[in-house]
């Protein structure tokens, strides 16, 4: 058997060992639980609120404390579904590499096996004496040495070999653990989204009729929210009720729900609908005056009149002025799925016409607004939950 032949699937192995050391078991469930504790902070904190509505309600009535506490809530069940959002596009990472490098370890192990093999039928051919055999036909002291070296050296390399099998099938039963414990947290994962966004829709529904109680005084309602407020109710609403539109339609069999065009996959993909520096970003905000506000997309800053792109294929299910947003064009993807382009100073398409990604939909228009020229852009997931965006767009070089 020639030495260096043997010697080249222990490379390998020794390869795949070292590089296989940064997703041992141990690793994997550090993360895990890295994972598990940022939910597990942000849960505390809604609890914290729930637990504080509750006394409220033991108490006299305040009907805008009670709402400011919903919107606090569903402000952390949008944080929690982003989270998970995030943690899955990591796990489903984590998943293809441990899956790679399993695949490798498989590979390396067929190949070891078949090199021993080949070693085993050689010794058994050669019988128990072969080694004797090639000592005693040495022809001098020198030779002698040589050739117990040489015998040496192939023992020493088949004890290795057989070493390193058994520590190639230890590393595929450690990867397939990893494999299964990466996709059980997965499904998981899942699981517990669906459920935020079940809460996300129960709080949206309180909401929905604590306000419903409230408009028999516009002075409460005055002091709640400010222009930017009611009109993100506005733009709320609207949207909701096109998408109930659009359920009504599939239930009637009008129309039949294709496949979208953004879903999980696209997490972190999807082009930007303008180049330019992000002036505000989605989440809570005060502004200049003290009002609290909360915002459902991110504000891009460019020039009055830049041509503005959809990020996805989809349908445009309304393309009109729409309160303080000015001309908005609201694109439907499929499955749930909203784009939202607002700030728009003119409307390049028409409501039901269908557009590819990077059609250009309007030009940019804000300039009355504070944040100066530049648009608003908006993603709507299932339950009509605004989603940050920064998520959802690509990471910029």
């Amino acid at each position: 058997m020639n030495p260096v032949r043997a010697a080249v699937p222990l490379l390998i192995v020794g390869m795949l060992t070292g590089t296989g050391q940064g997703y041992a078991q141990a690793d994997l469930n550090q993360r895990i639980r890295d994972n598990q504790a940022r939910l597990d902070s942000i849960r505390r904190e809604r609890e914290s609120l729930e637990e504080e509505l509750t006394r409220l309600r033991g108490r006299a009535r305040d009907i805008t404390s009670e709402i400011s506490l919903l919107e606090r809530q569903k402000t952390l069940t949008s944080r929690v579904v982003n989270e998970l959002d995030r943690q899955m596009a990591a796990m489903t990472n984590q998943l293809d590499t441990i899956t790679m490098d399993l695949m490798l370890a498989q590979d390396a192990l067929a190949e070891t096996n078949s090199v021993l093999q080949r070693r085993l039928s050689q010794i058994y051919k050669r019988g128990p004496l072969w080694a004797f055999q090639v000592l005693l036909a040495a022809e001098s002291f020198g030779d002698l040495l040589s050739r117990y070296k040489y015998l040496h050296l192939v023992s020493r390399q088949d004890r290795a070999l057989a070493i390193e099998m058994e520590a190639l099938r230890d590393r595929i039963t450690i990867q397939r653990q990893q494999q299964l414990s990466a996709r059980n947290t997965l499904a998981l994962q899942r699981a517990e989204r669906g459920d935020e966004l079940q809460r996300y829709a129960r709080l949206e529904q309180r909401r929905q009729n604590t306000l419903r109680q409230t408009r028999a005084s516009q002075q409460i309602a005055a002091s709640r929210v400010d222009s930017l407020q009611l009109a993100e109710e506005a733009l709320t609403e609207l949207v909701t009720r096109l998408e109930n539109e659009r359920r009504r339609a599939i239930a009637r069999g009008e129309r039949t729900d294709a496949a979208g065009t953004i879903s999980h996959s696209d997490i972190g993909l999807l082009p930007w609908p303008v180049e330019g520096n992000v002036v505000y970003e989605y989440g809570p905000e005060v502004l200049p005056n003290g009002t609290r506000i909360r915002r459902h997309g991110i504000g891009i800053a460019v020039p009055e009149d830049t041509p503005v792109r959809v990020v996805a294929g989809g349908q445009v299910i309304d393309a009109s002025a729409l309160n303080t947003y000015g001309p908005s064009v609201i694109v439907d993807h499929g499955s749930g799925y909203y784009t939202l382009y607002l700030y728009l100073s003119a409307i390049s398409v028409r409501p039901l016409q269908v557009v590819r990604a990077g059609d250009v939909v309007g030009r940019s228009g804000g300039r009355a607004s504070d944040a100066g020229p530049h648009i608003e852009f908006q993603i709507r997931g299932e339950g009509m939950i605004a989603l940050d965006p920064r998520i959802w767009l690509a990471v910029r070089r």
